[in-house]
């Protein structure tokens, strides 16, 4: 039984402009087959267990050939495989996308064609662009300006400039000189605006506006991947600009949570403007076996984190119990967002500590014990040692200490962590063992060239045994450590 292929456009870089169905069929993929241009927060998404192939192609750099790159796609369909063609911004415009479906169309392979933004609309409008607007234009051109070396541009450009309207050159970069002089030589206005724009949608967004006539000079240090503009919308890049207004802009941020806990804290950073690369270095999965027998006499229930307290529930559910059960014990929560999730579940903690950590828990707790008082903590097969150290300095102090679930280390299916520093991009860890995570995914215990985001002063001195360089949030909280990134973004400027 043949599969079947998913050709599918992945915008121009930004995954927030990924479409929903193209997210779904992504995360169901067998294998993906990918290219150079796919940004890599989209590239975070691919499912851990399918297969990655990278026939990414650059200018003169070439993986794999558009030859091969079909048979690929050929082959590892007549296997029974769900193949996911992923190919940055619009597969059909000047993708190759038709090329790719012309094998699988001979040989009856069934194929869905997922549309992608393209760059020429996307990556001006993060710039500020309009590519059309009633006062300047009445169309809009896209050109590929991609050629073999020492060949001429096969481009009328006569043609183009009588249409007075705005021009998109795809690929155009190294014959940005031909392109302008081209357009001159057509009768083109030197005073004409134009702009070059590179990486656009990412933090690394950059962008020249000049003229048709000093766009070559202006942009000479622009490199590839870049898109051309031509025309009179380019007038308006500064005072439509907006990418560049957003307090986070121009940081990229790695989370490092594991995927179902990101959510929250990659969507706040990406309101505010930051590049987010969500990147998963544990797992937590709940333990075989696990007794809770103990619970019924105990006076106190401790549970230490959200995702501790779920499974927690699904065991009580397991075992055919609900929260009729707990109505005997006082309840401790370890920080703010364990004692929401208890609070979805119909409890308010009794006890949360000021500040968020294992040992601050337990000398709270310890406070608290009377004689007889037993304490059932639920939490992590790798909790820390420090909260059973000060509860077990009470000298009455009756502590059973049940592993509800293990921290398992893991890491995205295709993304190398080391690759995706730079000067102002940040590892942003929520436990001690979210960095343990992050250095077994480097496979290197030397990680100074890593800038980290810290919740608390455990995962701190965790990253500082890494040497990475530091920078610690005022509370355990999801809300100080974006405070923290907003302070470090304005610091920077």
């Amino acid at each position: 039984m043949s599969g079947k292929v998913f050709l599918i456009g992945a915008g121009p870089s930004d995954a927030g402009l990924l479409t929903c169905k193209a997210k779904e069929i992504l995360q169901s993929a067998d294998v993906v087959v990918y290219d150079a241009l796919v940004g890599e927060a989209i590239l975070a998404m691919v499912p851990p267990e399918a297969e990655c192939i990278n026939v990414g192609k650059r200018a003169r750099n070439h993986t794999r050939s558009q030859w091969q790159i079909n048979e690929i796609l050929l082959e590892e369909a007549q296997k029974g495989k769900r193949v996911v063609r992923l190919k940055g911004g619009d597969p059909f415009l000047f993708g190759r996308g038709g090329e790719e479906l012309e094998l699988l169309a001979q040989n009856n392979i069934p194929f869905e064609i997922v549309p992608g933004i393209t760059s020429a609309i996307a990556v001006p409008a993060y710039n500020g662009i309009p590519v059309t607007h009633r006062d300047f234009c009445s169309s809009l051109h896209i050109i590929t300006a991609h050629k073999k070396a020492d060949e001429p541009l096969d481009i009328d450009f006569d043609a183009l400039v009588r249409t007075k309207g705005t021009l998109v050159f795809l690929m155009g970069v190294t014959a940005l000189p031909a392109i302008c002089q081209g357009l001159l030589d057509a009768g083109m206005e030197p005073d004409m605006p134009a702009a070059v724009l590179h990486r656009g949608t990412s933090a690394r967004q950059k962008r020249v506006v000049a003229t048709v006539a000093t766009l070559p000079q202006a942009a000479a240090q622009m490199e590839a991947p870049s898109i051309i503009v031509v025309g009179k919308v380019c007038a308006l890049s500064q005072e439509f600009a907006w990418a560049e207004q957003r307090p986070l802009f121009g940081n990229r941020y790695l989370v490092t949570r594991p995927r179902e806990r990101a959510g929250v804290l990659a969507s706040r950073l990406r309101d505010l403007g930051g590049e987010v690369v969500e990147f998963p270095t544990i797992e937590l999965h709940a333990m075989d076996g696990v007794s809770l027998d103990g619970l019924d006499d105990s006076t106190w229930l401790v549970l230490t984190s959200p995702s501790g307290v779920k499974i927690f529930f699904d065991l009580l559910k397991q075992q055919h119990k609900d929260v009729r059960s707990l109505a005997h014990l006082k309840v401790a929560a370890l920080g703010s967002a364990t004692a929401k999730e208890l609070e979805q579940h119909g409890i308010l903690a009794d006890l949360t500590p000021a500040t968020y950590d294992a040992r601050n828990l337990g000398v709270a707790l310890a406070a608290k014990l009377q004689p007889g008082d037993k304490v059932f903590i639920a939490r992590a097969k790798q909790g820390s040692p420090e909260l059973t150290e000060q509860l077990n300095s009470v000298p009455w102090a009756d502590v059973l200490d049940v592993a509800t679930y293990e921290t398992v280390l893991t890491r995205p299916a295709i993304l190398e962590p080391l690759e995706l520093l730079d000067g102002r991009t940040w590892a942003v860890f929520t436990s001690a063992s979210t960095v343990r995570g992050f250095a077994a995914a480097a496979g290197t215990e030397d990680l100074s060239q890593v800038n980290a985001l810290c919740i608390g002063k455990q995962t701190e001195e965790q990253a500082k045994q890494y040497g990475m360089t530091t920078k610690t949030a005022a509370a355990a909280t999801m809300d100080a450590l974006v405070e923290l990134a907003l302070a470090c973004a304005k610091e920077e400027h």
